[in-house]
């Protein structure tokens, strides 16, 4: 039952990149009917993850009220009734309000996997559900570059949005279908009583909290560009045409997904031979960040190492993504790891906002691909060190004391 869950909730997120990635693929194909700058560009990704972000701290809390089965339901439906909504788009702000209700409907995706996660398995076993579940984000990717460069071949942008919203409303009938009215048979929460009376605002009293939000805010700036600036960086400075992101820009999702496996499947593998749960998550995130810097290289290589690199980037950066994302799990009682979920994604979508919207200002002024690349690259690194220190150790049942009333702030 439990691997089953696990499999649902990364044929969600697949989903949910397949519609993010909607646009950023076809961009060239929507910008022959709605112009758009560099600047316009980013201001509709910062639409999208202004809502996301949002969406991810209340969306958290939302799924920790309703549950897991009916709050994935809920935002499933909503996100992919908002994807369609950018087919009926004829101007700039049409597609700016489409993103922003996609973001509303998305941000609760990972604070809901996150729950499930918590609820179904076991501290071993965690990091590899996790990794099975953020590698729907690699399949998502993988799948959109094709995809949409099939439909344009015998449609127009709009029956993009189209299908893609359609995938969504199938999966929640296959949701509604699979997964278990009762939880009976779940994983026991590490507290109980301590947090009955838990305060929302008391996480934003918790080192460990503030460590996990402000790491995510760097490494998903980094993320959130690679992600929604990888086609129009193929477009613009490379000179790729829809066919070819078609048949290049899958590749890096596709590196993306062995990372969600191999780095999940790295802790699980050190917990298993007797490391501390600190040191599997610590080391495993290290080798993550260790290879960020690479992406420094892209835009002084030849075009033949440029994909090679940017797999490289996808590959690390969803190792990493897996492993921040299963830390709350470790962290904090059962009965709250939405609600911290939710913060620390909330956290990355603002890094990608307030990044994404440095990248277009700094294209659109002259500065070039070098410098992105030049601040990217060192993202991870620093986010490494911030975790080093706000998380010295993983003690979960101290988070839990700090979190009930008259608890140490």
């Amino acid at each position: 039952m439990r691997w089953r869950i696990a499999i649902l909730a990364s044929a969600a997120i697949a989903i949910s990149y397949l519609d993010r990635q909607a646009l950023p693929v076809a961009v060239k194909a929507i910008s022959g009917e709605i112009p758009l700058t560099n600047e316009q560009f980013s201001a509709l990704q910062s639409a999208f993850l202004f809502a996301y972000a949002l969406m991810y701290a209340g969306g958290g809390k939302v799924v920790d009220v309703l549950g897991t089965r009916r709050g994935f339901t809920a935002a499933m439906v909503f996100w992919s009734l908002a994807c369609a909504s950018h087919a009926l788009a004829t101007g700039f702000v049409m597609l700016a309000v489409s993103r922003f209700l996609l973001g509303v409907g998305e941000g609760a995706g990972f604070p809901a996997s996150t729950r499930a996660v918590a609820e179904w398995f076991s501290a071993g076993e965690r990091a590899t559900a996790m990794g099975i579940i953020n590698a729907g984000t690699a399949v998502g990717g993988v799948v959109a570059p094709p995809l949409i460069a099939a439909i344009l071949g015998v449609a127009n942008w709009r029956w993009i949005f189209v299908v893609t919203g359609g995938c969504g409303l199938l999966w929640v009938a296959w949701w509604r279908w699979s997964y278990p009215v009762s939880i009976e048979g779940a994983i026991p929460g590490p507290s109980g009583g301590e947090t009955a009376r838990f305060l929302w605002t008391n996480l934003l009293r918790i080192r460990e909290t503030w460590g996990l939000v402000i790491a995510k805010f760097l490494s998903d700036a980094a993320w959130f560009f690679y992600l929604f600036w990888l086609p129009k960086y193929l477009y613009d400075a490379r000179g790729f045409d829809i066919k070819a992101v078609g048949l290049f820009a899958w590749m890096p999702s596709a590196a993306a997904g062995l990372g969600c496996l191999l780095g999940g499947g790295l802790s699980s593998y050190l917990v298993r031979r007797h490391l501390t749960i600190g040191w599997a998550r610590k080391i495993a995130l290290g080798t993550s960040a260790a290879l960020m810097p690479l992406v420094i290289l892209i835009p002084h290589s030849p075009v033949s190492w440029v994909i090679a690199l940017f797999c490289v980037a996808y590959f690390g950066q969803q190792s990493w993504s897996t492993l921040v994302m299963v830390l709350p799990t470790d962290l904090f009682p059962q009965e709250v790891v939405g609600s911290v979920a939710g913060l620390v994604g909330f956290g990355g979508a603002m890094g990608g906002i307030v990044f994404g919207q440095l990248v277009g200002y700094m294209l659109d002024h002259g500065l070039g691909y070098g410098a992105v690349f030049g601040i990217a690259g060192t993202l991870h690194i620093i986010a490494f060190l911030i975790i080093l220190a706000a998380i010295p150790e993983m003690l979960p049942l101290g988070v839990a004391r700090k979190l009930s009333y008259g608890g140490v702030p």
